[in-house]
């Protein structure tokens, strides 16, 4: 088994909503494995302005059902139809996306503010798996240290 495969596999027995914030949150590692980005891609991204690159990200994000995520939800619930597939994603973009705009930095205890931020955007955000919100928080903490 490839480690992309072992990835999907480790997604696949998740609801369908915590499968696709899983593999969301494994997008960097999946792309590598995969090729990508090229290195034209990333000595083309390099050449960009910070808004250009800003921009690119946002895109990204924005149509991330349309990219590789698509497929790697897919071969985790081959079952499911195309269009639960893509609101999936979008809903678990949409809330990985809030738990960092919570993220307040104040004089809190920093873990409380990553609990905080991740208890905020579930609010916005219901559905997922307990386990999937408190590892969100982890995200939230690794990614602000």
């Amino acid at each position: 088994m490839t480690e992309v495969e072992a990835i999907i596999a480790e997604a696949a027995p998740l609801p369908l909503k915590d499968a696709a914030y899983a593999l969301w949150r494994q997008r960097f590692r999946l792309n590598t494995l995969e090729g990508r980005p090229t290195d034209e891609d990333v000595r083309a991204f390099r050449a960009m302005s910070p808004a250009e690159q800003a921009a690119v990200m946002r895109h990204d994000r924005e149509y991330a059902q349309d990219g590789p995520a698509f497929g790697h939800l897919k071969a985790a619930h081959p079952r499911v139809s195309d269009a639960e597939i893509k609101q999936a994603i979008i809903s678990a973009v949409k809330f990985e996306s809030a738990c960092f705009k919570y993220f307040v930095d104040d004089s809190t205890d920093y873990w409380e503010r990553c609990v905080r931020a991740v208890a905020q955007a579930a609010k916005e955000n219901p559905g997922f798996l307990d386990n999937t919100y408190r590892r969100a928080e982890n995200d939230v903490a690794y990614y602000y240290k």
